[in-house]
C-alpha cells in the first residue's frame, strides 16, 4: 500500500479500483477563455455538466480518473474542487508543463543557460505542487506530465523532460507522458529520462495506442515501462478496431503487465469545437472503454484477469512506486 494525493485528500492505493490513467476535465486556453467568455459559456453550467458525467463514470464502475491537465493545457484547480466535492470518484491531478516546442515566455529568460540565469524554476515549481499542493488551494499534485509531438525534443521540450525526470527524482510521484507514436517519440522521452538517472519502471509513455507497430510497442515495453493505450475513440488518429486489434496482440504477447487504458477525453475541450467531435468521432467520451471496448477486448480473447491487470493493477503499482530516490 501507499498514500496517493486525490483533490479531496490523501487515499491509500488500495482505493484506487479501477482507474483511467489519461484523461481531463477540461482543456482550455486561458488567454482566449479570460478575453472571449463566451467561448466556454456559463461557468456552473459546465461544472454542473462535469459533476453529471463524472457521476455516470461513478455509475458505470470508474473508480478514480486521472486528469493529466498542467500549465499549458488550462489547469484551474479551484473548479475542479468545486468539481470533486460533489462525485463519487477519486481525482488525481497533475503537475508539468504541455507544450511541443517552446517553453512560455514566462521561462525563456529564468533558468540555467537563459538571460538572468539561476536554477532550474521548472523543478521548484513541479516539486512545490507536488509536497505544498497548487498555489493555495492544499490540493496536491499525484503524478508529472510532459509532451513530446510531432516537432520532436526541441530544446523548449526537452528542457520541460529534464526537469520533470529531477522533479520524479526529488519527490518519487510517477510520471506520464503525451508521445507522437508515429514518430516513436516514446523512444527520445526514455532515453532523455534515462539520462537523468529515472527508473523508466515508473514511467507511463502516453498515446501508444496511437499506433499499431507492434515492433515499436514491444522495444518501448522490454525496458520496463508502461505504455498508454488511452485513445480510445479518437478514431481520426487510429480506428477502433485496430487499438482493439493492437492491445490483443500485446496481451497475447505477454504485455498486460506493461499496459494501462484510458481515453484522453473531456468534459470540454477548447481545442476542438464540440459538435465536430460529436459527428467525426461520436465515440470519444469517457463512457467508450466501458461500453465497447472492453467487451470487444473480452470477445477477442483478453481474459478479464488481464483486464483487471490492465486497469486496476497496473495503476495501483505504477502510484505505489513512490519512493524517492
Amino acid at each position: 500500500m501507499a498514500v496517493v494525493e486525490t483533490v479531496r485528500g490523501a487515499i491509500d492505493s488500495r482505493d484506487l479500483g479501477f482507474t483511467l490513467m489519461h484523461e481531463h476535465i477540461f482543456v482550455l486556453s486561458p488567454e482566449i477563455q479570460q478575453n472571449f467568455r463566451t467561448e466556454f459559456g456559463d461557468e456552473d453550467a459546465r461544472i454542473a455538466d462535469a459533476v453529471s458525467r463524472l457521476n455516470q463514470l461513478a455509475t458505470a464502475g470508474i473508480d478514480t480518473i486521472v486528469d493529466l491537465t498542467v500549465v499549458g493545457l488550462g489547469r484551474f484547480i479551484p473548479r475542479i474542487q468545486t468539481i470533486a466535492s460533489q462525485v463519487h470518484l477519486n481525482i488525481i491531478v497533475a503537475t508539468g508543463l504541455y507544450t511541443y516546442n517552446d517553453v512560455p515566455f514566462y521561462f525563456q529568460n529564468r533558468g540555467p543557460k537563459t538571460l538572468i540565469g539561476g536554477e532550474e524554476p521548472l523543478v521548484e515549481m513541479f516539486v512545490r505542487d507536488i509536497e505544498e499542493g497548487i498555489e493555495g488551494t492544499g490540493v496536491k499534485a499525484g503524478i508529472l506530465k510532459c509532451a513530446t509531438d510531432s516537432p520532436g525534443v526541441t530544446r523548449g521540450v526537452e528542457r520541460v523532460l529534464r526537469a520533470v525526470a529531477v522533479a520524479h527524482r526529488l519527490t518519487g510521484v510517477p510520471i506520464s507522458t503525451h508521445s507522437y507514436a508515429f514518430g516513436r517519440t516514446g523512444i527520445d522521452q526514455l532515453g532523455i529520462f534515462e539520462k537523468e538517472g529515472v527508473d523508466v519502471t515508473r514511467v507511463v509513455i502516453g498515446h501508444c495506442g496511437d499506433s499499431n507497430d507492434v515492433g515499436y510497442l514491444r522495444e518501448l515495453a522490454d525496458t520496463g515501462c508502461y505504455l498508454g493505450m488511452d485513445r480510445f475513440g479518437f478514431d481520426l488518429r487510429l480506428p477502433f478496431e485496430e487499438r482493439v486489434a493492437t492491445v490483443v496482440k500485446m496481451c497475447e504477447l505477454g504485455y498486460s503487465a506493461n499496459m494501462v487504458l484510458s481515453q484522453d477525453a473531456s468534459c470540454h475541450n477548447d481545442w476542438l469545437d464540440d459538435a465536430v467531435v460529436a459527428s467525426k468521432m461520436p465515440r470519444w467520451d469517457y463512457f467508450h472503454l466501458s461500453n465497447d471496448v472492453i467487451p470487444e477486448l473480452r470477445r477477442r480473447g483478453v481474459t478479464q484477469g488481464q483486464i483487471d491487470e490492465m486497469t486496476i493493477d497496473n495503476p495501483r503499482k505504477i502510484f505505489e512506486a513512490n519512493s524517492r530516490y
